[in-house]
């Protein structure tokens, strides 16, 4: 036992001793006077301009440590100042260092400033520091492996400092100001209270933002497992297009990195802020997350979204069961519910809402993803899965089916027409671009779109036409857009055709081709246009091109061809025949053109009518106009201008047959006239110009023919032979007659 006293005291002594020692050195040793060694080593191994402001002070017991005061080093061959520091403080416990234990006391900087610059050659300013001189081999390898130290630093202060970064290729910049920081102990399986604050500024997106942390922090770098409990996160201020950012989330989360696994309880997020004109609000709720190995499980996760402009407000809002494959990277929403409106005084009815439920599924690995929902929006009823491959950009697959779908309630109201072109000119004439307010459509989010589907609807409404058994197969890739085959019922009718949009270049170009077969066309132009000049039943086919990005632009481009056939119908604004039966009664009172503005009221039946028409530069020339009735035969040419909405037609009408009942003998005795109708104005609500003149004149020259048929016939059968041996004596004229008597008999002077 003596021995054990005699060594316990011997090892004090020494202790003892060893303490008075470093408390000699530490009171006479000024390490002050090796500032130059220092400055000169650092030149010679960095090539760096070391600055040494301020005191050097040591501590040896019971704690090593430095304070090193002001100090700045500059950058490799330069004197741009790269790290400078207004303090620095380190210090370590000596007794653990004994048993490999760095335990550390205390590091604190303050008004720390470090300058991160990469060349535009990739390198870093860093580089020289970090880089080892010789590529170690084996042997040095084995020797210099440092002996395993277990760490341990009872706190961690940083204040008032800064990073900034600038990459000199891309012509970024980023910084970092007021970072603040301060732990509490730091060690392996340990939690520590951390508090961090900073200010974030970038160009590259642009950002100016402010972001504080408070978290207890677990860590184990063995296990590589990290664990924040009680996270409190709050970011403010701007960040790309996004302004008035307010981001805030809290719960606690846990991954191990070496085991693939992943937790979160009671995880929240929600962020508020302004893009543009619209403001926005998201909030993501996840009681338990658990992804442990190849399974993923999750209780009830809920995202909403909420977006108020001008024009209205929108939200959406998920919730699903999460279930999945962490390692495989796969996860879905077995029992995915959404919920969708949307208010404003742009949306029919002032709100529109919606449910669908179905599921989800995501293959990051793999990248692609799944959605087959199921539901009711607004009245419509549909059904759709939707896949993706290649998420960037996605390589979409769809199939949807809609019960019914008025579009015209999703679309802006149109504008009111503008005061179109006059009258419709010559073939060079072309209606001005449309005056301010004509917004473009925008379709360069077309230009990475891919997709290849298709769509079926039940009853179908856009621009007020009407439609049934919508059937379309879409195509979509690099801009370019294909409905084909496309096929539809409409007014007693079908549709096929196809339809091209080429959203690649800078001026979007439209195809279109289109067979209406048995189409009843009033009903559709009423739809179509709110137009009711023609009406029947028959076939109009179109193939026709154009290109722009407003409305007026595409009516002037129009290129290509158009026909129609129709039969059992009439042409609405006038009546030919009772116009002419009219000019008959009066036409010793008449003289030259009358013109009479379109009358809905009145119509000019055909059994028959048939056109061609051949489009360029949005002007429609026609020169075969066929229509036919048992009274008369129509014939005409001309143009319509589309892009000016008017029209320059020149119709020609012949009597040839009776009209009882429709201005019997009057007509009658015109048979073979031919009376020309000059159409022109607004298609809306065109003008017929009837030439009485022209009428006139054809008349006289049919009698003076008549009178000399007659006076041929009367010398080849003799005085008092009658025009037509069938017909009664009582109306063969009389042998003294002559053209000119015939022509006052005509008209009644």
């Amino acid at each position: 036992m003596k021995i054990l006293k005699y060594l316990i005291f011997v090892i004090g002594t020494l202790i003892i001793v060893v303490g008075v020692v470093f408390a000699y050195v530490a009171a006479t040793f000024d390490p002050n006077a090796y500032k130059p060694q220092i400055i000169e080593l650092v030149q010679e191994r960095t090539q760096r301009t070391l600055k040494l402001d301020g005191d050097i002070k040591l501590a040896f017991w019971p704690s090593i440590g430095a304070d090193l005061g002001k100090l700045s080093l500059s950058e490799r061959k330069s004197e741009k100042v790269f790290v400078a520091a207004e303090g620095l403080r380190v210090s370590l416990q000596l007794m653990p260092l004994l048993s490999k234990r760095l335990v550390v006391d205390e590091v604190t900087v303050k008004g720390a400033r470090i300058n991160l610059v990469r060349n535009k050659q990739g390198g870093m300013s860093i580089d020289d520091l970090t880089a080892q001189d010789d590529a170690p081999t084996p042997e040095k390898a084995v020797e210099q492996k440092p002996a395993p130290f277990a760490f341990d630093i009872s706190q961690v202060v940083i204040a008032d400092s800064a990073l900034s970064f600038r990459d000199e290729a891309a012509g970024a910049q980023y910084a970092i100001s007021k970072l603040n920081l301060k732990t509490g102990r730091i060690a392996p399986g340990v939690p520590a209270d951390v508090a961090l604050s900073l200010a974030a500024q970038g160009n590259q997106p642009k950002l100016n933002l402010t972001v504080e942390i408070k978290t207890r922090l677990t860590f184990d770098p063995g296990k590589q497992a990290y664990a924040l409990q009680n996270l409190a996160l709050e970011v403010q201020g701007q960040a790309a297009d996004v302004s008035d950012l307010v981001l805030k989330a809290g719960g606690s989360i846990s991954a191990n990195l070496k085991s693939g696994e992943f937790a979160a309880d009671k995880l929240t997020v929600a962020a508020t802020g302004k893009r543009g004109k619209e403001a926005f609000d998201v909030k993501v709720d996840a009681p338990r997350l658990n992804f442990a190995g190849d399974k993923a499980m999750g209780d009830q996760l809920a995202v909403v979204v909420k977006l108020t402009g001008p024009e209205g407000d929108k939200s959406v809002s998920l919730k699903s069961p999460v279930s999945g494959n962490l390692q495989a990277r796969q996860f879905s929403l077995p029992q995915l519910q959404a919920s969708v409106s949307a208010s404003g005084s742009s949306v029919p009815g002032q709100s529109i809402s919606g449910e669908l439920t179905g599921s989800a599924r995501i293959d990051i690995a793999k990248e692609n993803a799944q959605l087959d929902v199921t539901g009711k929006i607004a009245d419509s009823t549909l059904k759709a899965q939707i896949s993706a491959a290649d998420f960037s950009p996605p390589d979409i697959r769809f199939k949807v089916e809609i019960d019914q779908l008025d579009a015209d309630k999703y679309l802006p109201p149109k504008a009111a027409a503008g005061g179109g072109g006059g009258g419709g000119g010559g073939s060079g004439s072309t209606a001005p671009a449309a005056a301010g307010g004509e917004k473009p459509f925008d379709l360069s989010g077309l230009k990475a779109f891919r997709a290849n589907g298709s769509l079926r609807i039940g009853a179908f409404k856009a621009g007020n036409v009407k439609a049934a058994n919508l059937q379309a197969d879409i195509k979509a890739n690099n801009g370019r857009i294909e409905v084909s085959p496309l096929s539809a019922n409409l007014y007693q009718g079908t549709l096929n055709g196809a339809a091209t949009v080429n959203a690649a270049p800078a001026v979007p170009a439209f195809a279109l081709r289109a067979n209406l077969v048995g189409i009843e066309v009033a009903p559709l132009l009423k739809d179509l246009a709110d137009n009711e000049t023609l009406e029947g039943k028959g076939t109009v086919a179109l193939n026709v091109t154009t290109h722009g990005n407003v409305v007026s632009a595409l009516k002037r481009a129009l290129d290509g061809t158009a026909s129609l056939r129709l039969a059992d119908g009439a042409l609405k604004g006038i009546d030919i025949a009772g116009a002419i039966s009219s000019a008959k009664a009066s036409l010793g009172a008449l003289k030259g053109e009358q013109t009479q503005q379109a009358d809905t009221g009145k119509k000019t039946g055909f059994s028959e009518l048939t056109a061609t028409f051949k489009i360029t530069d949005g002007i429609a020339r026609n020169n075969d106009l066929s229509m036919k009735s048992p009274l008369l035969r129509v014939a005409g040419e001309g143009e319509i201008n589309i892009g000016a909405d008017t029209i320059n037609y020149l119709v020609k009408a012949s009597i040839v047959g009776t009209a009882k009942g429709q201005g019997g003998r009057n007509i009658d005795d015109l048979r073979g006239i031919t009376v020309p109708v000059r159409v022109t104005g607004p298609l809306a609500a065109p003008s017929y110009k009837l030439d009485f003149g022209a009428m006139i004149s054809d008349t006289a020259k049919q009698k003076i023919k008549d009178a000399v048929k007659e006076k041929l016939q009367e010398r080849l059968f003799g005085g008092g032979a009658k025009t037509d041996p069938a017909a009664p004596a009582s109306d063969a004229p009389k042998s003294g007659g002559s053209a000119r008597d015939a022509l006052k008999g005509l008209f009644g002077r």
